[in-house]
């Protein structure tokens, strides 16, 4: 697999009708606010009557609600395997990692647990067939695998551990309301068990240096 799959896993779709574009856009509207205030269990009926249509509209969209959350992250999912193909291309695989995944946080930790929702399934969930889902698994196992090439990484850690792993840290850091120390402190106690036989090396290796690459 190479780094031009990451962003090609969407499957095409035939254009919609301008109402449908319409109706669409609503409901993405919609559920954008109502994940916002409720979290990503929020009532599906809620964001229909938001979106000023009925919800058998809704679930021609959106057949299930995992869906709805992929679309409502669909922006931010795209950008994210942007900057993994991007750092597929580092000379240091160790950093390329832990500088996604100190992205993959501070988003996780923005969403209200949206992406937790979509990233945190078991292999034989019918989720990992949601193309947002596919593309976050192989930008992850991509990074992962040049990470444990080098040596730097531990080979006996999957993709789905790292997800767990850093959605458990992203929903810490929310119920601190964002604190950024609660942030590096977990970031870097998850560095600690990553380390391979050679270690985790440079600045995003400690605390400081993944505090650092916010500002």
């Amino acid at each position: 697999m190479t780094s031009s799959t990451i962003a090609t896993q969407s499957p095409r779709k035939r254009p919609l009708r301008v109402d449908a574009q319409r109706n669409h856009e609503r409901l993405l509207t919609a559920a954008r606010a109502t994940f916002d205030d409720g979290g990503p269990d929020a009532c599906l009926d809620d964001i229909a009557r938001r979106a000023g249509v009925g919800i058998g509209t809704l679930y021609r969209h959106f057949p299930t609600r995992r869906d709805l959350l992929a679309a409502v992250l669909n922006d931010d999912i795209e950008a994210l395997c942007v900057e993994a193909e991007r750092l597929l291309t580092s000379p240091t695989p160790g950093d390329a990692l832990i500088s996604w995944l100190r992205a993959v946080v501070t988003h996780a930790a923005a969403s209200r647990g949206l992406a937790a929702n979509l990233l945190c399934a078991p292999p034989d969930d019918q989720l990992t067939s949601v193309p947002a889902c596919i593309q976050m698994r192989s930008a992850l196992t991509q990074l992962l695998t040049r990470a444990q090439a080098a040596g730097v990484v531990r080979p006996n850690i999957d993709s789905s551990d790292l997800f767990a792993l850093v959605n458990g840290i992203a929903w810490a850091t929310e119920q601190a309301s964002g604190d950024r120390e609660t942030a590096d402190r977990l970031l870097s106690l998850m560095l600690d068990g990553l380390r391979g036989t050679e270690g985790l090396r440079g600045p995003l290796a400690t605390a400081a240096g993944i505090g650092a690459i916010r500002e």
